[in-house]
Formats: structure tokens, C-alpha cells, sequence
């Protein structure tokens, strides 16, 4: 398996292997966290020092019981009163200083996550998007983000902040009454063990919830991006019970977190409850018998109550805990998995670094070209024994030559076109450009020797101009007319701003024709060393494809390219054929040549039904594949 394979099992509630623990996964935030540490540092101990103002209370109403109030002193209980008053409003205002700490460092670090995270989605490798589903992704740059930004905003600190009060408070009661304090010391032992029990299940639940949430969301963007097919076809209703079946499992999976949440809650209210009641009976006993002062049993209750809180948020915290551990995890499954690799750039003096799109072979030389030299290609997650799509490709496009890839279906046409600007790994061989292997170009200049077109456009939530010159950094102001007018995408002036003209999400304003007429002046808007069109012209008719033909004939004569092509149009705009069928290079020629010589081509191109007998081949001294060589070089 691959590095950019990730088994089915890791997204989904089942884990592979031993799952890490939680905290160990959430200590991979830190670098995240450590540039504003101080910053949360100091409102960690703001809300410490907050929280144990309200264990001051108790004392001061020791004070105010076994003073003021005994002694029917009322200028005593007024001051006792404006005591807790000064307390209360300190402690308010400290919380309230603790969340103005927190709130701009916290957004930070959510921004710089998701920028990290888009920017590595960037530089993976296609193989990775063609297996992750998109709502996956979308859900770990999103939900599971504020999920953690929520993590560090509130249990990150109070987990820290009760465990001090907790502390604190306990060492106060045993002062107070070390008999009483025993008896709230008792339910500690099975509290641990619950929360131990509840930390294991909740997190394989919360983990379940949102790869549902991911999956939820994968289907909510197809039914977006693909809703002209829906209403088409008429099938709203299968994509609505389709989308209520997947929220009926969410909701079946949040049911069962409320439940263990709930379950929690229970324990960790009742038990704590049942100790305050016993110590109440034992200290009121202890008043009544003399040994216990009516203050001290009262800071002491008092004492105990202020813990309440803090001892019942155990549950709550140990839940966004366990929520943003799983959050975690499926961040870093997507940042752990390797970007494409590049290679070093050899450092030169600047008056000799070649110029970005050229490079340094002879493009004249016997190397020159395109050449593709025993290349065999079989996708990452196919099975060992299965035929490769590419099996031992061999063919050579000459220095401003243009060849035609033709074959049918599956062949292997529009894979081979993929490894030129290494959308894909070659599995064997070589690609070399004018001589100089694809693998030791870095991808940033690699892809601006080799412009693309795919045969399905996408077009991006921009001008049409910006997504003409997305193929074109740094062009001039001529670049766009010129690009439009290769392409023949006059209808551009008609749009109401022209180029300036938004053409909305995937370019869905527009027609097919239209996009992909976009999608070839992008392609040809740098003037590419090297040309790759997958089947550029198939949404056009007859009389656009004559113009764009016509137009784009003076491009490819300053260019190295190589054209999937499947009908005789396409195919007269290149020097020579190839024909690949079953994954490897069959012949090699001119169209007619290939017409005369391969009953494949001419079925191909004919468009018959069924493909004529091939030829028995005449008798030669040559073996029968040294005529397809010798046209290859």
C-alpha cells in the first residue's frame, strides 16, 4: 500500500490497529498552539484564580455565621454581604477577561489550520481526491476545525481550571472537617472508573458521528453540483430517501451519544449528591452533639456545593474532549499523508538560471520532444494481478510535432496524457521532455513547459478572464484576445461584462461548447513549450470545429503536441497517428497510412459497428512490428 492510501476502515468508525490515545492525539495541536501559549497560559490562570474566588465565599460566610449573626451584629453581616458582592463581581470580571484572551489567538490558530490544510490539499496527488470523497474533506476543514477551535477555547482550560478547583476545594473541606471531607472523598474511586469506561466508548461513537457528518456532506455537494441530472432524470426522490437514510444513521449515532452522555451525567450528579446528603446528616449530628461550629458546617456545604459544578462539567468536558480527539485524528489523516515529491533545484547564478518554459537540451537534438520510453502505468489501488492500463508505451513526438492518440474506449488514451504533467506517477519507464526526465523537473516548471486540456472543462467561480489566464501567470495584455481567439470564443463579447463576466460555479452559465472552448484558449493563453489536449473539440459542431481547427493550427505549429483525438477532424490537425489499444502502442503513421495498414484505425475511424478482419500480413525479412519502430523514431 501507498503512502496516499488510507483503507476504507479510517474513515469510518472502525479504527485498524491500536487507536491512540486521546491524549496523545491532541498533543498534535501544539505546534498549532505554541506561537499563542502564553496567551493561554494567562487565561488558564485568570480562570483558576476566578474559580477559586468562589471557594473564598464559603469562609467569608463562616465568618458572618459564627460572628456577626451570632453576635446580632448587623454592621457585620452588611460588611460579609459586601464581601461576597466584591467577590462575585471579581470573579465575573476575570471569566469575562479570560474569554477576551482567548478568542482572537483561538481564531488564529483555526485560520492557520485550514490554511495549512487547503494548501496540502493542493499538493496531493490526484490519486488521493479520485478515493477521498469530497464531503470528507469538507467536513475536516470545517466542522471538525471548530470542533477543535471549541476545545481550546473552553475544556482545554477548564479541564485544568476544575482539576485546581477540584484540588483546592478538597484541601479546604479537609481543614474545615477532615471526617466530613472523607465522606465526599469516597465516591472519587468509582468516579474515575466510570469516566474511564465512558472515555472509551464515547470516542469510537463521536468518531462514527462525524465520518457520517463527511459522508452527510458528500451527498448534500453532489446533489448541488449535479442537480440538472436530478431534475432530468427526475430522481429528487431517490436522492431524498438516499439523503434521509444517511441522516437517519446520524441521527440513530448522535441518539447514542446522548445516551452515554447522559448516562454520565447521571452518575456524576447522583453519586456526588448522595455524599453532600450523608456529610449534611453527619454535620448536623456533629453541630448538635457541640463538636461542629453552625459556621463551619455551613462554609463547609457551602464549600461543597461551589464544587458541584466543576466536579459535573467532568462529564461534558471529558465529551468535547473526546469529540476533538477524533477531530484531530482526521485532520492529521489527511496532513499525514505524503505530498508529491520534488526534486531539488539545482542552484545556479542568476545570469545563467534558465528562463521559466525552457529548458536546457537541444530541442533539435535526437532527444527533443516528447518521449515516452517503456512507460507502464497501474493505479495505486488496483489489484496486484490485474492488467496494467499501460504496458510498455514507447513513442517519440519530435520537437514541434504534432501526433494524434487514437484508440478505443479504455485503452489507455487519456492515462498516458495524465502522466505528461504527472497528474500521475509513471509505475515504470520514463518521461522525458527535449531530453530531460519529467521526475527531475521540479512540478511548478514542469507545468509551465506542459499546458492542458482536459476533455471534461471545469471552469472555476471567477471572471472569464481569470480563468483564461490561470494557464498564463505573467502574461501580457495580448494574451487573453489572442488565447479567445485561437479557441473562436467570440460569443465572450456578448456576455454582459465581456471577459469581466462572473460565469458562476463549475461555469454552468454557460454551455458545454462554451466551456470548453474556455478550457482550450486557457491551454493556449502561455504558449506552452509542450501541448496535451484530451479530445478538445468534442462538444463543438461542425462549422465551430472547422473555425477552431483553423485557428488552431498556427498554435500547434510553435508547439510539441500530443492530441487525443476520436474523429478524422481532429485527427488531420496532427503530423502522424498513434494508435493505442489495450494499453500499448499498436502503430504509429500518418492517417493514411494507418488507414491502409490497421484495421482497427479505419474501424475507428469509420465509426462501423463492428471492426473489419485485420489483414494477413505479408510476408517481410522485418519482423512485423519494425515498420511501427522505425515511424516511432
Amino acid at each position: 500500500m501507498t503512502e496516499t492510501d488510507t483503507p476504507a476502515e479510517d474513515r469510518s468508525g472502525e479504527r485498524p490497529g491500536e487507536r491512540s490515545s486521546s491524549v496523545r492525539s491532541l498533543l498534535r495541536l501544539w505546534p498549532y498552539v505554541r506561537p499563542v501559549r502564553r496567551r493561554l497560559a494567562t487565561a488558564a490562570v485568570v480562570a483558576i484564580v476566578a474559580s477559586c474566588l468562589g471557594l473564598v465565599m464559603p469562609l467569608v460566610l463562616k465568618w458572618m455565621v459564627d460572628g456577626p449573626v451570632k453576635d446580632r451584629d448587623p454592621g457585620g453581616v452588611w460588611l460579609g454581604a459586601l464581601a461576597l458582592l466584591a467577590l462575585g463581581v471579581a470573579e465575573a470580571l476575570l471569566f469575562g477577561l479570560r474569554r477576551w484572551l482567548v478568542a482572537r489567538p483561538l481564531a488564529g490558530v483555526e485560520a492557520a489550520m485550514r490554511a495549512d490544510l487547503y494548501r496540502h490539499l493542493q499538493r496531493l496527488p490526484v490519486a488521493f481526491h479520485d478515493r477521498w470523497p469530497s464531503g470528507q474533506l469538507l467536513s475536516r476543514g470545517t466542522t471538525d476545525l471548530m470542533l477543535l477551535r471549541m476545545f481550546l477555547a473552553f475544556p482545554l482550560t477548564f479541564l485544568l481550571v476544575n482539576a485546581t478547583t477540584i484540588l483546592v476545594g478538597f484541601v479546604i473541606l479537609l481543614l474545615q472537617d477532615w471526617s466530613l471531607g472523607l465522606v465526599l472523598l469516597v465516591p472519587v474511586v468509582p468516579l474515575v472508573i466510570v469516566c474511564s469506561l465512558f472515555e472509551t466508548r464515547y470516542s469510537l461513537v463521536a468518531r462514527k458521528a462525524q465520518d457520517q457528518v463527511g459522508d452527510l456532506t458528500t451527498v448534500v455537494e453532489e446533489s448541488v453540483l449535479g442537480i440538472r441530472i436530478i431534475k432530468g432524470f427526475g430522481r429528487h426522490r431517490s436522492q431524498a430517501l438516499a439523503f434521509r437514510e444517511l441522516a437517519r444513521r446520524l441521527r440513530a449515532t448522535e441518539l447514542g451519544k446522548a445516551r452515554l452522555l447522559a448516562g454520565i451525567w447521571a452518575v456524576i450528579m447522583t453519586v456526588p449528591e448522595l455524599a453532600i446528603g450523608a456529610a449534611l446528616v453527619l454535620g448536623t449530628i456533629q453541630v448538635a452533639d457541640g463538636g461542629l461550629s453552625a459556621g463551619t458546617l455551613v462554609a463547609f456545604l457551602s464549600t461543597a456545593l461551589a464544587l458541584r459544578w466543576p466536579v459535573e462539567s467532568i462529564g461534558f468536558l471529558l465529551a468535547m474532549s473526546q469529540e476533538s480527539a477524533t477531530a484531530t485524528d482526521r485532520y492529521f489523516e489527511v496532513m499525514d499523508v505524503r505530498e508529491e515529491t520534488e526534486p531539488e533545484e539545482p542552484e545556479t547564478p542568476a545570469e545563467q538560471e534558465p528562463a521559466a518554459g525552457v529548458l536546457a537540451a537541444d530541442p533539435g537534438g535526437p532527444g527533443g520532444g516528447l518521449r515516452f520510453e517503456g512507460v507502464s502505468f497501474r493505479y495505486p489501488d488496483a489489484a496486484a494481478d490485474s492488467a496494467p492500463v499501460l504496458d510498455r508505451v514507447d513513442l517519440h513526438i519530435r520537437s514541434g510535432e504534432t501526433m494524434a492518440l487514437v484508440g478505443a474506449t479504455g485503452s489507455g488514451k487519456t492515462t498516458l496524457t495524465a502522466l505528461v504533467p504527472r497528474l500521475h506517477e509513471a509505475t515504470a519507464g520514463r518521461i522525458t521532455l527535449d531530453g530531460q526526465d519529467i521526475t527531475e523537473l521540479p512540478r511548478r516548471r514542469l507545468r509551465e513547459l506542459v499546458s492542458v486540456a482536459f476533455e471534461e472543462p471545469t471552469l472555476f467561480s471567477a471572471t472569464v478572464g481569470e480563468n483564461v489566464l490561470m494557464g498564463a501567470a505573467g502574461a501580457g495584455p495580448d494574451a487573453l484576445p489572442r488565447a479567445l481567439d485561437v479557441a473562436q470564443a467570440d460569443f465572450v463579447e456578448a456576455l454582459p461584462h465581456g471577459a469581466r463576466t462572473e460565469v458562476g460555479e463549475q461555469g454552468h452559465s454557460l454551455s458545454g461548447g462554451q466551456r470548453q472552448r474556455l478550457a482550450l484558449a486557457r491551454a493556449v493563453a502561455g504558449r506552452p513549450r509542450f501541448l496535451v489536449l484530451d479530445d478538445p473539440l468534442s462538444a463543438l459542431d461542425v462549422h465551430t470545429e472547422a473555425r477552431v481547427e483553423a485557428a488552431l493550427r498556427r498554435v500547434l505549429r510553435e508547439t510539441t503536441a500530443l492530441v487525443v483525438a476520436h474523429r478524422p477532424s481532429t485527427v488531420l490537425l496532427a503530423d502522424r497517428v498513434a494508435l493505442i489499444s489495450g494499453g500499448r502502442i499498436a502503430a504509429v503513421g500518418t492517417h493514411q497510412e494507418l488507414l491502409r495498414s490497421s484495421a482497427e484505425y479505419a474501424w475507428l475511424m469509420s465509426g462501423a459497428s463492428e471492426p473489419a478482419p485485420e489483414p494477413a500480413p505479408e510476408p517481410a525479412s522485418e519482423p512485423a512490428s519494425e515498420p511501427v519502430e522505425e515511424s516511432v523514431r
